[in-house]
């Protein structure tokens, strides 16, 4: 047996291996190269679709290599890498597209509609096609209610605390009370995120964990039990997997690295091209967040198909939890060393909707159970979004 197993492992890497596993990253370094030359021949349409291609494919080989360190670890650690590496290519995106805030102060609202677009693609698009593809194939999946009920707890106060710069700018304290509340709630949301990490990593790392195997993980482990061989290596050939923690974490940074040349691009064409056809700010936003959140949500699928829908919950309500927690405490820090005002007042169409989201999220996942119904609810309340967004 272990002869033939030597002899199988011996075979050449088929080429359709070849294209399943690098793909993304050679279509991403190609549309990315694409974008700088558009950019520089002045066709700023192309250059902002190939730059948007390439971050999106770029960010879902970022992914890929996150999955490969999430599966050496376990839960709530496995979740918070996938989370931690879109979180980055968000703040990336976002602080690149703020630096044009220079030549066009209009871009501020961009930026921000662009944080609170990122909680409700995670919230409702993730979550909802997740939650509706495996309620297809499952009826229902069950997952840790602790999960969703501390992470919508904590989403909710976020939303609350999110609220005071926007109260603020309505009075008549003026632009320098509504910066100091800017920055008050920014260093506490950034201290909230420290206790949440503490709970998540320490003290409560149960109510991150799943309370039932996935049927996927089940069928596994009874073919092994009737002796029946699971080639679970079919793929070893894929590079990442042979790099070690500390070389795909590397690899992450570099891609990122490449993504914000991408990003200088779409962000420099975009905001022309935005201001040029009167697109709306929220609508802006909510294309940023989409080609940011990408990756997550294909990550999400796999996961959902695979009847592992705590991961799903831990992907899409963590990623919307430090999308708020440390995506605005740093944008803020990072606007402040360059030298623009960026503050904390968003409109009632963002806090609304970001509340009405959490609530939304709190009400399907409370009973620990989903099913496709409570998916195609997220996805509807995307589409009422998206439309106000448009026009507002």
């Amino acid at each position: 047996m272990n002869e033939e197993n030597q002899i199988e492992k011996s075979k050449p890497y088929h080429w359709k291996y070849y294209i399943e596993d690098y793909w993304d990253i050679v279509l991403g370094a190609i549309a990315i190269v694409a974008a700088i030359l558009m950019h520089k021949n002045g066709n700023m349409g192309m250059a902002v679709a190939f730059a948007a291609v390439g971050i999106a494919a770029l960010s879902l080989t970022v992914a890929e290599v996150a999955e490969i360190l999430s599966e050496r670890l376990v839960e709530p650690y496995a979740s918070m890498v996938l989370t931690f590496s879109a979180v980055i290519v968000e703040i990336v995106l976002l602080y690149i597209i703020l630096l044009e805030a220079v030549h066009s102060p209009e871009v501020i609202e961009t930026v921000k509609g662009g944080i609170i677009s990122a909680v409700i693609v995670d919230m409702n698009v993730l979550l909802g096609l997740a939650v509706f593809i495996g309620g297809l194939k499952f009826t229902e999946q069950e997952h840790n209610k602790e999960t969703s009920s501390t992470y919508t707890t904590i989403l909710f106060v976020t939303a609350l605390a999110l609220l005071v710069p926007s109260l603020l700018s309505q009075t008549e304290h003026g632009s320098e009370a509504t910066r100091e509340a800017s920055s008050i709630i920014a260093g506490v949301l950034m201290l909230f995120y420290i206790i949440m990490f503490i709970f998540q990593t320490r003290t409560h790392t149960h109510f991150f964990q799943a309370t039932a195997k996935s049927r996927f993980f089940r069928l596994k482990r009874k073919l092994r039990e009737e002796g029946q061989e699971i080639d679970e290596n079919e793929h070893s050939g894929y590079i990442f997997e042979k790099f070690n923690n500390l070389g795909n974490f590397v690899m992450i940074f570099i891609l990122i690295g490449v993504i914000a040349l991408g990003a200088e691009v779409f962000a420099t064409d975009g905001v022309a091209l935005a201001k040029e056809y009167g697109v709306s700010a929220g609508l802006s936003g909510l294309i940023i967040a989409i080609v940011a959140v990408a990756p997550e949500i294909f990550t999400a699928i796999k996961a959902a198909r695979n009847d592992q829908i705590q991961r799903v919950v831990n992907i899409a309500m963590g990623a919307s939890t430090v999308s708020i927690l440390l995506t605005v405490p740093v944008l803020l820090a990072m606007a402040y060393m360059s030298g623009i005002d960026l503050f904390l007042n968003f409109n009632p169409l963002q806090i609304g909707a970001l509340i009405m989201t959490i609530i939304l999220a709190w009400k399907s996942t409370e009973e620990g159970q989903t099913n496709y119904f409570e998916g195609m609810s997220h996805l509807m309340f995307f589409v009422c979004y998206a439309i106000i967004a448009a026009y507002y």
